[in-house]
């Protein structure tokens, strides 16, 4: 199965600097078992391609969805019940880079764990084990939360509690991440449609949204130099953290709103 998934992310960040900005984003869905597109590939070169080793695990040494699948058992999870997704922005030509992708345990159709896999442009990873005591469903109400332990971004300590709120249904992904530190935090939302993947919708995201994962980092540090024409305060960039995974706490709340506005 492999699904192309036409986004958009919005982020805002709260304090005493502000700011926002929304883009279109370019998703893939897939098992990493079954048929890939024809400008899609795993573990080789195309136009779009997603590659096992920057998946799952250390950075640049992943092992795919085998590590998944690890984490789920340590955890006791009923794997064999399930279907494992990844959903991640693909490698643009030879360059790859992708802040969050999520790794997605589904069973009856509704997730019941994920990990959110996050990357800086400093070369370090921390993934978020996501998932309620016994691994009910989890539902749009439902916020999921970790302690932020990576360095993100040079505008924002390493302090303060990630609040996840995460929908994927049949026809569509909602995702809500809020990052809550006093008064201080970040909003960020993705939601797109789940389509197919074809060589049309592809070509066409290479021509709406050219060079990809380059794009990406360019659009990342244009809006860190916004930030640093606005003053905010630049921090020095600490070590990573020596886990690599870290779990989550679960409890229901109101419904969170899906766009981000």
């Amino acid at each position: 199965m492999i699904e192309h998934i036409q986004a958009q992310t919005f982020h805002a960040r709260r304090g005493q600097t502000k700011n926002a900005f929304r883009y279109g984003v370019d998703y893939v869905l897939t098992d990493l078992t079954s048929g890939i597109a024809p400008l899609l590939s795993r573990n080789r070169f195309n136009l779009f391609s997603i590659h096992d080793r920057h998946h799952g695990g250390p950075r640049g040494k992943g092992t795919g969805v085998a590590w998944f699948r690890d984490q789920l058992e340590q955890r006791g999870f009923p794997v064999e019940k399930a279907q494992l997704y990844l959903l991640t922005q693909p490698s643009f030509l030879w360059f790859h880079f992708n802040p969050v992708s999520f790794w997605i345990a589904v069973i009856d159709g509704t997730p019941r764990a994920f990990i959110a896999e996050v990357n800086n442009t400093f070369g370090h990873r921390h993934c978020y084990f996501c998932a309620h005591p016994g691994f009910r469903p989890i539902v749009w109400q439902d916020s999921l939360d970790a302690d932020k332990l990576m360095h993100v971004s040079p505008f924002q300590t390493v302090a303060g509690t990630y609040r996840f709120n995460f929908e994927m249904t049949k026809q569509a992904f909602n995702i809500r991440i809020s990052y809550e530190n006093g008064d201080q935090g970040v909003l960020a939302t993705l939601n797109g449609m789940r389509e197919p993947a074809s060589t049309v919708s592809l070509l066409g995201a290479a021509l709406r949204r050219p060079l990809g994962a380059v794009r990406v980092v360019a659009l990342i540090y244009w809006q860190a130099l916004k930030l640093w024409l606005k003053r905010a305060p630049f921090l020095r960039k600490p070590k990573p953290p020596k886990p690599l995974v870290s779990d989550s706490t679960s409890f229901s709340t109101p419904p969170a709103k899906r766009t981000g506005t």
